[in-house]
């Protein structure tokens, strides 16, 4: 299992460098950073993709992704050309997580001056999706939905991950899963109920997510499956040994991919930063073959 660290674009930008460094100098697999104008009321915070290109250029071999990017505030014809930009800049270590977003202001879900209903937030998504695959893949080509269009543009040329950069899907129900069965190189799981444990929601899923694989006759396996810790009571930073049960556990159940958080102090976000230290050194003992592309 890979485990990425989400770090927080709110300091200073030496600050901030000084942390992607050090995620990649401790051995983990990917950074990742939420992309959003002001998440949960926090201002200022610094924009995903911007962050990640200085990311790119003070690091070599981490990995570096968003999660997520959505349709909130982003069309599909420039963020299809950042991520491109984002791929040539990296040399090749752009993964796109994507997801429908949040439907508060707080996390951007209204700054638009538009207020979707669940099937319409739903449709925009899937467009979304598809026409950032598209953009992607396609040269020049000509995209047309009922929510953005472009026309004749030529914008996939240059990758350097082909097809193009890796898509990780956020979708928790059918459809969403279909989608992530569709475009994604993986999906992502943010499990969070009351009323049933974040594991037993993370094995239902997985029993959807083959049935999907299954439908559309892709492999189940040549999907990656991501799960983004730190909104359940999961323990997953309390010591190291709650870390590998967990980590154990949540591998047994079908997850490839695991996101935890830099330390916040003061948020629920909060760890100690010995015990990150010690995750990653037993980490890289399990991993001790070259990063995977994906």
């Amino acid at each position: 299992m890979n485990v990425g660290v989400v770090l927080w674009p709110i300091a200073e930008w030496p600050e901030m460098g000084a942390q992607w460094r050090q995620v990649e100098e401790m051995g983990f697999h990917t950074g990742w950073v939420y992309d959003h104008l002001a998440w949960r009321g926090h201002s200022p915070w610094d924009d995903a993709l911007t962050s990640l290109a200085a990311a790119a250029a003070v690091t070599s071999t981490l990995r570096l992704g968003t999660l997520v990017t959505s349709p909130n505030f982003r069309h599909p014809l420039p963020t299809a050309h950042a991520v491109k930009t984002l791929d040539r800049i990296s040399g090749g270590r752009i993964t796109l997580g994507v997801g429908a977003g949040g439907t508060s202001h707080t996390s951007d879900g209204d700054v638009l001056d538009e207020e979707w209903s669940p099937r319409k937030r739903a449709d925009r998504y899937a467009e979304w999706v598809g026409q950032l695959d598209a953009l992607l893949t396609e040269a020049p080509v000509t995209v047309k939905g009922e929510y953005w269009a472009a026309r004749d543009v030529t914008v996939a040329p240059g990758l350097v991950q082909r097809p193009r950069p890796p898509f990780y899907v956020a979708g928790e129900g059918p459809r969403g899963m279909r989608l992530a069965v569709r475009y994604g190189q993986g999906w992502i799981a943010n499990p969070a109920s009351p009323d049933a444990p974040a594991l037993d929601l993370v094995r239902s899923r997985m029993a959807w997510l083959g049935e999907a694989c299954e439908e559309s006759g892709r492999d189940f396996r040549s999907l990656r499956r991501l799960l983004l810790t730190g909104f359940t009571p999961d323990p997953w930073t309390r010591s190291l040994s709650d870390f590998v049960e967990l980590y154990e556990s949540y591998a047994d159940a079908g997850i490839t991919d695991v996101a935890l958080h830099w330390p916040r102090p003061d948020t629920p976000w909060d760890a100690d930063p010995d015990v990150l230290a010690e995750i990653a050194t037993w980490h890289q003992t399990q991993h001790q073959s070259p990063q995977s592309p994906t």
